[in-house]
């Protein structure tokens, strides 16, 4: 095969990735910022809603938490009181939780706590903070039932809360950093952690110490609740200690390729042999779950406020994901990687095709800033949903539908200041956005991120590094490759050929002395079949 002949063959297979994972449900997300000048900022909270009002239920009032232990979650940053928000009137009120038992108390003013409201009654398990009993931090083992239209009269009429709030213990549901969802009658938690005591980056066996156990689960249960009695009924679990190592990420509902319900863990922190995220899914219904290793999502890793929209027309399931933190961002349309996993202001989109193939596309409009970590989506309930709360995308009846809210989240001033974390660096956001969904609309296409469908894998690290470059990617059948560093306007530093390569993974290390000052670099694999560029940093 001649070098023109390969080009055009080469072209020919770009274009039919693209029309293989092109989207077919067109549609476009819109952000108003609004203000309420009331409303203060709250990040990894929870929250119900009744008759167009919020109840927003504990959370950090600062930004990320700091290094040292007795900085990190201090009780000043804990959410003590009961919010209410009316978005359409911007107005809010708030109470004290001080009339709550201790127990109450704690466990209410939590952060990253799990959460689902069914019905009329939010569900508050787990979450971490400050327990009074222990005089220490630690993860709470309590399901918290909230009565949310008598609790938001209150707070809106200042009158008593204490009857409005039960609250059991189970030691099963002592989980933070985990997501609660239900699929059909059944409720699932899915990942997250078991954390007692403080924060230490140096470890649990230095200084204060702590307990670190993630759960590698997914545990079933139902609630029975008459209104008075609360009891949980566990059906059993499902573990994985690789898969399901995650926590502080992204559960959504989702209609699966079958028309049934689900449920999609995207990304999340951390790999159980390396402090970087995950980059595949792990999709759940009713029968177990399946990890998808087809497919990768670069952006997006940890929570953020996400949307997720099915188009019945089309078989076509997408979810909208906003800002946050994540380890890859683009830079001028080259995918650039850091593994110091830094603030972002992406919003991208993942899609499921009838087949079950699923493909990321990368949104033109982006966060104001870098904003959206531990934010949460709040959905106007008038809108046509799905029993799971899946937004039925055919069934929005104008061109331009307001969908519902983002709110609250990290706000932070740079990428990465988690190591010079004085906490001024960030701040929790109490920014406003009303999100519209634009129908048909194809004046700017969201971009699909080849690398999401594409086989190699590639992974390059530690990013920044210091000319040592160990790179990690996955071969699909025997190639030779060819592996280069370029300069940052595309000359060619470094280049090393292995010819017949065996299908799977593999790893290259070497320091490349060619290299001589810091900036920015691009690592590009290249094999018989495919290839893959990616920027990262050097720092001398």
């Amino acid at each position: 095969m001649n070098n023109k002949t390969a080009y055009f063959f080469s072209l020919i297979l770009g274009i039919q990735s693209i029309v293989a994972f092109s989207q077919k449900a067109n549609f476009q997300v819109h952000l108003t910022p609004i203000s309420v000048p009331s409303l203060g900022g709250i990040q990894s909270f929870a929250f119900a809603q009744h008759n167009g009002k919020w109840l927003l239920i504990g959370g950090r009032l600062d930004g990320l938490h700091q290094r040292q232990p007795f900085a990190s979650f201090d009780l000043a940053g804990h959410n003590n009181q009961l919010i209410v928000v009316d978005p359409v009137t911007r107005q809010t009120w708030s109470k004290s939780i001080s009339s709550l038992s201790s127990a109450l108390q704690d466990h209410v003013k939590s952060t990253n706590a799990e959460f689902f409201q069914e019905g009329n009654t939010l569900y508050l398990v787990g979450g971490y903070g400050y327990s009074s009993a222990a005089s220490d931090h630690t993860t709470f083992a309590n399901l918290t039932a909230i009565d949310v239209s008598a609790t938001i009269n209150a707070v809106i009429n200042n009158t008593s809360i204490t009857s409005f709030f039960r609250q059991i213990s189970d030691s099963k549901l002592q989980v933070t950093g985990g997501r609660l969802e239900k699929i059909y009658d059944t409720y699932y938690l899915v990942g997250g952690q078991k954390f007692i005591g403080r924060y230490n980056p140096m470890g649990p066996t230095h200084g204060p110490g702590f307990i670190q156990e993630y759960t590698n689960e997914i545990r079933k249960f139902t609630i029975s609740d008459n209104g008075t009695s609360l009891s949980i009924n566990h059906l059993g679990k499902l573990r994985d200690t690789n898969q399901l190592h995650r926590r502080d990420y992204n559960v959504t509902p989702q209609i699966m390729p079958n028309g049934q319900e689900g449920l999609t863990a995207f990304s999340g922190v951390f790999q159980k042999n390396a402090d970087i995220p995950f980059l595949n899914c792990v999709n759940i219904d009713s029968n177990g779950y399946v990890p998808n290793n087809t497919f990768s999502q670069y952006y997006n890793h940890y929570h953020c406020a996400n949307i997720p929209l099915y188009s019945n027309y089309y078989s076509e399931m997408s979810t909208i994901f906003f800002g946050g933190i994540a380890q890859y961002y683009d830079n001028s349309g080259v995918l650039t990687q850091d593994n110091n996993v830094p603030f972002v202001n992406t919003i991208a989109r993942v899609t499921r095709d009838v087949g079950g193939n699923m493909a990321e596309y990368k949104l033109p409009v982006t966060m104001p800033s870098l904003l959206g970590a531990g934010s949460e989506f709040i959905p106007v309930t008038s809108i046509p949903r799905y029993h799971n709360g899946v937004i039925k995308l055919d069934s929005l009846s104008t061109d331009t539908t307001l969908v519902g809210y983002i709110f609250g989240g990290i706000s932070s001033t740079a990428p990465n200041i988690f190591f010079s974390n004085t906490g001024t660096q960030s701040s929790a956001s109490n920014q406003l956005f009303e999100v519209r969904i634009i129908k048909g609309n194809t004046y700017s296409l969201p971009e699909l991120n080849k690398q999401s469908t594409g086989t190699l894998k590639l992974v390059v690290f530690p990013n920044p590094n210091n000319g040592i470059f160990n790179i990690h990617y996955t071969l699909t059948q025997p190639s030779s490759i060819v592996i280069r560093i370029l300069s940052s306007d595309g000359k060619i530093i470094s280049e090393r050929t292995v010819k017949n390569m065996p299908t799977g993974k593999h790893s290259f290390s070497e320091e490349i002395q060619e290299i001589r000052a810091s900036g920015i670099y691009l690592v590009q694999l290249k094999t018989d079949y495919e290839s893959t560029t990616q920027r990262i940093i050097l720092s001398r």
